[in-house]
């Protein structure tokens, strides 16, 4: 099978706590989009998605970078970059303006995207990106796309991700040392959502949990858009240091044992099974793990207990997270699970037991190219970044000032000026 010819290439740099992740991926001329290539090294000088090593996080994005771009065979230049630490928030506007029932022009839109612009209170922070997400004609709900229709009046729901300013210089200057421009900066849940969140799901309501290393966030979706979010520091790392804390055991041990032989669920059988804590190829005369045997062994069960119980401190969190957002009620049904630490087996059957609500893990969809080691929750975020960047989205404070004009009007400009006039107001 032919390749297909790519007409436009997107780069992405998920900057993680526990790995900073790289892909490039080009949309094809017949809409698809395709993974050209993608690289991945564990992240250094990154803390709870906070930069604190500056040459170690830009040795870090630049060495993703480079091996997606060797495998892409492309060289880049800008890249989206995707954060889930530095004070994320999330926080919904509206404006509304007067059409007089006539129909809905271009220069309508506009006009209400610019006056969204004022409407917009960042309180001193900084604003990541402010999208429309849904329109609303005369109380209809939901209006993708209102030009050409008819309206007395015309409002618009501005979805707004706010951040902390200092560390989003700090990310963005760790990228644009590694020779990059960067695109844009985007919130993890933004990006997660588009990759595991169907459309359906986005506008009956369901909440995304985004369970990473050292970050858990905790969004909201219903109506088709982000309404609120909830970081937590938290994250599947904690999980390993409480292993390794227990056993008295090297975190590198304690993360192996989580990944082949951790449940979330226990079983019967548990308390016969003994693991080993060590691996073949580990060097001899390391540390004994606290209750092991004289192989070294460790029963399971105490390894699955350890987890549960740090397990019961994440999803107490996260039940708060949603009780604090009103995630209650008929509307507050459904949540999904996506994260590396989502990946745990039995999480979501444990995860429904302990928020009383159908939980699934949630995957990036498939795509041409996409390698079986980011097909995966773990690469929900990056994934989503490439997707996002495609759907070429609409930030209103890109939107061009026709709407405020400054200096006189002349001439044709005059003109111009008058005919917009008559038809705002007659």
């Amino acid at each position: 099978m032919a390749t297909p010819r790519i007409t436009k290439v997107f780069a992405a740099v998920n900057i993680g706590s526990f790995r900073v992740s790289a892909m490039i991926a080009g949309l094809s001329e017949t809409g698809e989009m395709v993974v050209l290539g993608s690289g991945h090294r564990a992240a250094q000088g990154i803390k709870r998605g906070y930069v604190t090593d500056m040459q170690a996080a830009t040795h870090s994005v630049r060495d993703a970078i480079e091996r997606a771009e060797k495998m892409a065979n492309v060289d880049i230049q800008k890249v989206w970059i995707g954060c889930s630490g530095a004070g994320l928030a999330s926080t919904t506007a509206r404006v509304e303006v007067e059409v007089g029932g006539r129909r809905i022009e271009q220069d309508d839109i506009e006009h209400l995207l610019v006056a969204g612009r004022e409407v917009i209170q960042p309180d001193g922070r900084t604003v990541l990106h402010a999208q429309p997400a849904h329109y609303t004609l005369d109380g209809a709900h939901g209006v993708p796309n209102p030009k050409g229709l008819h309206a007395e009046r015309l409002a618009v729901d501005i979805h707004v991700m706010l951040a902390d300013g200092a560390p989003v210089r700090n990310i963005r200057e760790a990228v644009q040392n590694a020779h990059l421009d960067v695109e844009a900066v985007v919130g993890s849940p933004v990006a997660a959502g588009h990759a595991c969140l169907t459309p359906e799901e986005r506008e009956l309501g369901v909440a995304l949990v985004e369970f990473g290393a050292e970050v858990t966030t905790v969004s909201v979706y219903a109506a088709g858009m982000l309404l609120g979010m909830q970081v937590i520091q938290y994250g599947s790392g904690d999980i390993t240091d409480a292993i390794a804390s227990a056993f008295g055991i090297r975190r590198y041990q304690a993360e192996r044992l989580k990944c082949m032989s951790g449940s979330a669920i226990a079983s019967p059988a548990d308390h016969r099974e003994m693991i080993p804590v060590n691996a073949p190829g580990d060097p001899e005369g390391g540390p004994v793990a606290r209750h092991a045997d004289d192989k070294n062994r460790i029963p399971r069960a105490e390894l699955i207990s350890v987890i549960t119980q740090q397990l019961g401190f994440f999803t107490e969190e996260v039940g708060k997270a949603l009780k604090a957002m009103g995630f209650v009620g008929q509307t507050g049904q459904q949540v999904v699970l996506t994260g590396g630490g989502a990946q745990l087996p039995g999480l979501a059957d444990y995860a429904q037991a302990a928020l009383g609500r159908p939980v699934r893990i949630g995957s990036p969809p498939t795509m041409l190219g996409l390698p079986p080691g980011h097909a995966t929750p773990s690469s929900s975020t990056l994934v989503g970044l490439v997707l996002f960047a495609a759907a070429d989205p609409v930030d209103i404070r890109a939107i061009g000032p026709a709407f405020a004009p400054s200096g006189s009007y002349k001439g044709m400009n005059l003109l111009i000026r008058l005919w917009r006039a008559v038809k705002d107001y007659f």
